[in-house]
């Protein structure tokens, strides 16, 4: 085996062009590892994050990418029970029962969560390091490439969706940017758990693409006040959750669409994360407003 591999990384933090395709020692699995080979890695907005400098700590040079699918090819001690030549896809959250607050005496206190790609290195690479127990065996037959694809936005939407809003067969979501990663798999997600979608999107292909993943309202941003069209389109009832991940610059809008006893659920803050919140509106109405953060496969 080569010692080097390929891989896209920087060095430090800006836009496109501080990326660059360089060589870099092939890692080697430790204590409960794996080393997958690459056969696809998915973009996410968190990459975008990462690479412009999230104030976190990253690794430098850094090598992104959270969502990862390939064929295990060495295993660290411990790992053994992972057999070289699987095939597996990669839950990016490590350590996520320290994140909900489930760990026990001094280890409470040990903030180990972290998501591969972003505290670590990822992806954008021919091989990878993960923990043994983030990965989970795919198919032979299911393509690596939507397996990447799906990780990270299908597990952050589930949990912000069913865990955290409980949305119910037969209530109505706003679904804010959703044309995006998340925002497309959690269409998906409601029409499955059987409610009526109303998505927020902007331009005439987004709101086509969205419609055929099977929300049944769609709005054009840039054509259209959506919070008003919500709340006309429900008969003046607004919506029961409202899932959003562009922040500032919908954030108050999103909130007057929801009826008495909505509950919004945010994840992301694509446009800033400073939204103005019109404080009676979320008494008077009794509105509830949630935080969400990626999740487990489980």
């Amino acid at each position: 085996m080569p010692r080097k591999m390929r891989a896209a990384l920087f060095a430090t933090y800006g836009g496109p062009e501080v990326v660059e395709m360089g060589k870099v020692p092939i890692p080697q699995p430790g204590p409960g590892e794996v080393r997958i080979k690459i056969e696809a890695a998915a973009m996410n907005h968190l990459d975008l994050w990462v690479r412009r400098g999230l104030p976190i700590e990253t690794p430098m040079p850094h090598i992104g990418g959270s969502d990862m699918a390939g064929v295990v090819d060495s295993v660290g001690t411990g790992a053994e029970a992972v057999p070289i030549g699987t095939r597996v896809v990669v839950d990016p959250s490590v350590s996520y029962e320290w994140y909900l607050g489930q760990g026990r005496g001094p280890s409470i206190d040990d903030p180990r969560y972290h998501i591969l790609g972003e505290h670590t290195q990822g992806g954008f690479a021919e091989y990878a390091i993960v923990p043994a127990s983030n990965v989970l065996e795919l198919p032979e037959d299911f393509p690596a490439e939507k397996a990447a694809a799906a990780g990270l936005v299908f597990v952050t939407a589930w949990r912000a969706l069913m865990t955290r809003a409980q949305l119910r067969a037969g209530e109505r979501i706003l679904i804010t940017g959703a044309s995006g990663g998340v925002g497309t798999a959690a269409i998906q997600i409601a029409v499955s758990a059987g409610a009526k979608v109303y998505a927020l999107t902007g331009g005439e292909k987004k709101v086509r693409l969205l419609e055929e993943l099977g929300a049944h309202v769609v709005y054009d941003r840039h054509k259209v006040d959506f919070s008003r069209e919500v709340w006309r389109e429900t008969a003046k009832r607004g919506v029961h959750v409202v899932f959003d991940t562009v922040g500032e610059s919908v954030w108050p809008q999103a909130l007057r669409t929801l009826g008495h006893g909505g509950r919004l659920v945010t994840s992301g803050a694509t446009t800033g994360s400073r939204g103005v919140t019109e404080i009676r509106l979320v008494f008077w109405k009794q509105l509830t407003i949630m935080g969400s953060t990626m999740g487990t496969p489980a």
